[in-house]
């Protein structure tokens, strides 16, 4: 099974840029489609942005559209968040996932979806 491992979170001002990134082990992460979701003090974890085995095809939360930019590197067995114009409600833990099924299936936005689960990075984003 796959092991997820995220980083590069932390403080920044509004208007302000981070680049998180999930790093997988024990297994190939090519094989996985991976997404990023996002759980803020006594809110659900949600879902922000996920991405295809290949990378070719990607999907946003609405609230992140035109601002996050999900990527991954498969030779590098690690997939990434770029996260532009952060704004005070970004502020979350957030959560890389894996998932060992197709991202045609209506419900990769779904906790259900992803089977594999890091441990989460902090976002604080300050107004």
């Amino acid at each position: 099974q796959v092991q997820l491992v995220e980083s590069g979170g932390g403080l920044v001002q509004a208007g302000g840029s981070l680049r998180l990134s999930c790093a997988a082990s024990r297994q190939t992460v090519s094989a996985y489609t991976m997404g990023w979701f996002r759980q803020a003090p006594g809110k659900e974890r949600e879902f922000v942005a996920a991405i295809s085995r290949a990378g070719v095809v990607t999907y946003y939360a609405d609230s992140v559209k035109g601002r996050f930019a999900i990527s991954r590197d498969n030779a590098k067995n690690t997939m990434y968040l770029q996260m532009n114009s952060l704004k005070p409600e970004d502020t979350a833990l957030y959560y890389c996932a894996a998932s060992g099924r197709s991202l045609y299936d209506s419900d990769y936005d779904s906790l259900r979806f992803y089977a594999y689960w890091g441990q989460g990075t902090q976002v604080t984003v300050s107004s």
